[in-house]
This record gives structure tokens, sequence and C-alpha cells, in this order.
């Protein structure tokens, strides 16, 4: 019945009345709902920005005192669950110490290119924010950002717009791409220059070309920032699937001796 409800709400709706595919966040939502139980890693949360309500999965350690936490945010299209990457880094982390908010980001209808996301990210940008009010409500420290593809580029906008008041300490940016284009959301080479937090910018060898061609111009870009660190992974292309675990083990070597020295 919500169903049928939702969509004649987006059916009468002219195209400025929802920015993101509405019923594919429900479906995502459903589906890990159904899937999740009392034996599952971590709790789905209900997260709330100005104008929606979305889904996140927080997964705490075991430990009371934790060495901090990541907010997660996946690639173009997918979900705070989806198998590449991200559900490995959320149920890795908290083993070690490091609790994570996998946050369900804004997405477009299948099919729809890189480009046509530019428009959502100020919507990422409210979602982000509310991950991070979740968090400092309760009380946790030590704020990192990890974002795999898109939500790399989604991260980095946000703290390029947030740098100065924000409680985020270091970010992670998976396949980090520069896109050929002049939307101001897709300046990646401008958001590293202006973001002066640990950054680490990791990536495959046989990584799209857009990530591996721009490797350069990225370290140029973050060359006066102390805490720019770029990593490339030999032998790995764009989906991670032949050792996905080094690069999870990668990324929270990483966290984890940056915060030491934080």
């Amino acid at each position: 019945m919500f169903r049928v409800f939702l969509i004649l709400i987006l059916f009468e709706c002219n195209t400025h009345c929802w920015a993101s595919d509405e019923l594919r966040e429900l479906e995502y939502a459903e589906k890990i709902e159904a899937s999740f139980s009392t034996s599952s890693i971590g709790k789905i949360v209900r997260l709330q920005t100005e104008k929606k309500n979305f889904l996140a999965l927080y997964t705490e350690t075991e430990k009371k005192e934790n060495s901090g936490t990541a907010i997660i945010l996946h690639s173009m299209g997918k979900h705070p669950d989806h198998a590449n990457l991200i559900k490995p880094l959320r149920t890795y982390l908290p083993q070690h110490h490091w609790a994570t908010l996998s946050l369900q980001m804004p997405v477009l209808s299948v099919g729809d290119k890189q480009k046509d996301y530019y428009s959502l990210f100020d919507a990422a940008n409210s979602r982000i924010q509310a991950g991070i009010d979740f968090l400092v409500s309760a009380e946790a420290k030590n704020i990192v950002l990890i974002g795999d593809g898109l939500g790399g580029m989604m991260a980095a906008y946000y703290l390029k717009n947030n740098i100065e008041n924000t409680k985020v300490q270091a970010i992670v940016a998976v396949s980090l791409s520069v896109p050929d284009s002049e939307q101001d959301q897709a300046q990646t080479l401008d958001f590293i220059r202006k973001i002066d937090l640990p950054f680490l910018d990791i990536f495959a060898e046989y990584d799209l070309v857009k990530v591996t061609s721009t490797a350069r111009k990225r370290r140029i870009s973050g060359k006066n920032n102390s805490g720019y660190r770029q990593f490339k992974i030999k032998g790995e292309g764009h989906k991670k699937q032949h050792d996905e675990e080094l690069i999870v083990k990668r990324i929270y070597s990483w966290i984890n001796w940056t915060f030491k020295k934080i």
C-alpha cells in the first residue's frame, strides 16, 4: 500500500519534485531490511535531512572504547550494503576497533551517467552532514570519510564546502576520477587542493582510465598537503574483485596509522 501511495505521488510530481530515484532507493531499503536478521552484522538506522528520511547501516565495535568511526559512501547507483568493497569495509573495520556508518547516497535510474549525478551532490552533502550529526550525538570520535568511486567525489565535494567547520578529520577516496567537465561538482583537482586533512587517494592499477590517467594530476594537486598519500594497488582492476581484502586492509592500516599521529 505504501509503495502504491509513493508511486502516485511521484507520478504527479514534475521533474523538479524528485532529484533522485525514490523508487530505486525504496527497493534497496526493502531488500536490505528483508535480508537483515538478529545475526546480521550491524543495525539499520534511519537518518533525516531537511527534505528526506534515508537508510544507513551502523556497525559498532565490540569494545566500548573504539579508535573512531568511518562514514562509508558507496559508488554510483549502489547501496550501503553493496557486496563490492562496501560491505567488506563496513564489517571488517568494526572487528578492528573502528565503528562504521554506511549511508544510502542519492541514486538515479539504471543507465544514467556519472555526469547526471552531479546535480545530486548538494543532496549528498546533506546526507553526509546527517551522518556526522548522528555520530556527534553518539559522542563518536575520530570521524573519517571513506568514499568509493562517485562516493569519493561526494566526500571530497563535501569537505571542500565544509572544511572550516566539519567534524571529519580524514578522507579516503577509492578510484577517484577527474572528469572532463566544467560543472562545479566535478572539479576534483580543486577539491584536493582545498582539503588540508589527511587524505588517502587509493586506486587500482587497471582502474578506469579517468582514474589512472589523472593520478599524477591528483598528486600535484595534493602536494601542499603533508597528509596527502596516493597508493596504487598493483594487479587489481576497477571492481577490486581480485584481492578486495588487500584494499580493505590497506585502508584500515592507513586510517589507524593516521589517527595515531593526530
